[in-house]
């Protein structure tokens, strides 16, 4: 049993693929770039806001100064329409409020940009999760476990009492560079063979069995 959890967000709480692909999509279309299939965007997601528009935009838009104009463009574009398609994953609801009958305290930590990040986690979950932070000016991105220490002391955790949960590499490695146990679950944007390799304590196929497993059932 684990006294305190850490959930990723996108692809682990919430399936933001859409969203996140038609935002990224509508500033290709706009600086007549090509676009990119939703399964491509998988790969794409995961380090961050400003390595997705690095990965979307082609190799001639770059620059410093056009990787800064296109990361205003997305973020724009994207905070007004987080919402349109993004749901929770099935169960995800039922498992946050048993860990809380169970007064197991939860907290987020997305490479999100933190100023996103309160405002979709009251919008989805309300007030379920203790602390919810995105990835911060001056904090190194995961998978860099820099933004997780503050997250734990403000718990009152340790690394060691602590399960970090989420879907891709970067979360897995998040978790290992904080001396934490991960979870890597099947529902997301990326797979087992890459949870596995990148070395996931734990896979989870549903939230059933990751419930049973941070419960010790």
């Amino acid at each position: 049993m684990y006294r305190y959890v850490i959930f990723d967000l996108d692809g682990t709480l919430l399936n933001t693929l859409e969203d996140l692909a038609n935002a990224s999509n509508w500033v290709c279309t706009t600086n007549g770039w090509p676009t990119h299939s939703l399964e491509s965007y998988k790969k794409m997601v995961g380090n961050g806001a400003p390595a997705l528009c690095e990965r979307f935009s082609p190799e001639s838009a770059r620059t410093p100064t056009d990787m800064a104009g296109t990361l205003a463009q997305f973020c724009a574009r994207y905070a007004a329409h987080k919402s349109d398609k993004t749901q929770p994953y099935p169960g995800i609801l039922d498992l946050l409020n048993e860990l809380r009958r169970a007064n197991i305290p939860c907290a987020v930590y997305s490479n999100k940009p933190d100023y996103m990040v309160a405002d979709i986690i009251h919008q989805y979950f309300g007030n379920i999760f203790v602390i919810a932070r995105g990835n911060q000016p001056g904090i190194a991105p995961k998978p860099a476990p820099d933004g997780l220490f503050p997250i734990l002391e403000e718990l009152g955790a340790s690394p060691e009492e602590t399960l970090y949960v989420g879907d891709s590499d970067v979360d897995i490695q998040t978790a290992y560079n904080a001396g934490m146990d991960s979870c890597g679950v099947l529902w997301g944007f990326r797979d087992a063979d890459e949870l596995t390799r990148a070395g996931a304590t734990y896979l989870a196929s549903n939230a059933a069995e990751l419930q049973a497993l941070i419960l010790g059932k």
